[in-house]
């Protein structure tokens, strides 16, 4: 798209912003870019924090500088956060309140799963909106809810900065799961077989801590895990790929939400999506794509 529309790419996943996390976030080698301009990659050290908002705001300043140069910006990544915060916004919440997530994430720790059934009591909206084991998004749920003595749910509500400005088109590809699903596999075990754990063994030496944001992730947690003598290399390749799954079945929920998306059912080298793909994209430069 980009080599044929003139285009740039912006990165839109949560783990290709961070350096040296390169095998596990399949982050595409600099050679391989054929000399097209990437943007938010390689952005930030692991241990540095990062919000959505700052996503966002980086996001829309890669677009307007991209747009300006009289190029196409092309968003490319799965995380249906950031993405979502770029084109409809963040509520004005309150500023995050450290100590008050420390006493939840002690709470958390003692008793797994308790903090998703407080939110259930402060707020049911929001719980179900949560996966109860996704527990950054519950505590800075709660931490709405006790800061502002209100429901989370009323809150997000208020009046949000949307993109402004641009037309967008969404393309998503949904292939067949169990094709899916083997292909995820495959990709885990070439991970491991690539040198994940090796990576992971220089980003340590590096002097960055285990508990940085980023070892949360499906891949790089069980290479720690093995590395710490927890699991086996066997063991780590079945839990990455078991994780892997588990989470390319919430990111198709997630999507299916999103508004206006036009899916094309097969992989990216399955026939005829390339050509359909482009044939959208060349409706939608030229104006003329009809409504989906």
């Amino acid at each position: 798209m980009a080599e044929q529309f003139g285009g740039e790419i912006i990165n839109c996943d949560s783990l290709q912003v961070y350096r040296y996390f390169d095998i596990g976030t399949a982050k595409l080698p600099l050679a391989e870019r054929r000399g097209i301009a990437h943007h938010l990659i390689d952005i930030l050290d692991p241990d540095e924090p990062f919000t959505a908002g700052e996503y966002a705001r980086l996001a829309r300043e890669a677009i307007a500088a991209i747009s300006a140069r009289g190029r196409l910006p092309i968003l490319a990544g799965g995380t249906g956060f950031y993405l979502r915060a770029l084109l409809d916004g963040l509520f004005e919440g309150p500023s995050r309140d450290q100590a008050l997530r420390d006493r939840l994430g002690a709470r958390e720790r003692k008793r797994t799963g308790s903090l998703h059934r407080l939110l259930d009591r402060i707020d049911r909206e929001t719980a179900r909106k949560i996966h109860p084991h996704d527990v950054p998004k519950v505590t800075r749920a709660l931490e709405v809810c006790l800061l502002t003595h209100r429901p989370a749910s009323e809150v997000f509500r208020q009046g949000r900065d949307a993109l402004r400005g641009y037309r967008t088109l969404k393309i998503g590809l949904l292939p067949d799961r169990d094709e899916l699903y083997r292909r995820l596999d495959q990709r885990s075990a070439a991970m491991f077989a690539g040198g994940l754990v090796d990576e992971v063994r220089h980003i340590l030496a590096r002097g960055f801590a285990e508990a940085s944001k980023p070892f949360e992730s499906h891949g790089y947690k069980q290479a720690l895990q093995h590395i710490r003598g927890e699991l086996n290399q066997r063991e780590a390749v079945f839990y990455a790929q078991r994780n892997t799954r588990q989470y390319a079945k919430r990111q198709l929920t997630w999507f299916r939400r999103e508004p206006g998306l036009v899916w094309l059912h097969g992989f990216v080298d399955t026939p005829g999506i390339r050509e359909n793909a482009l044939e959208r994209v060349a409706e939608f430069v030229a104006g003329r794509e009809a409504p989906r």
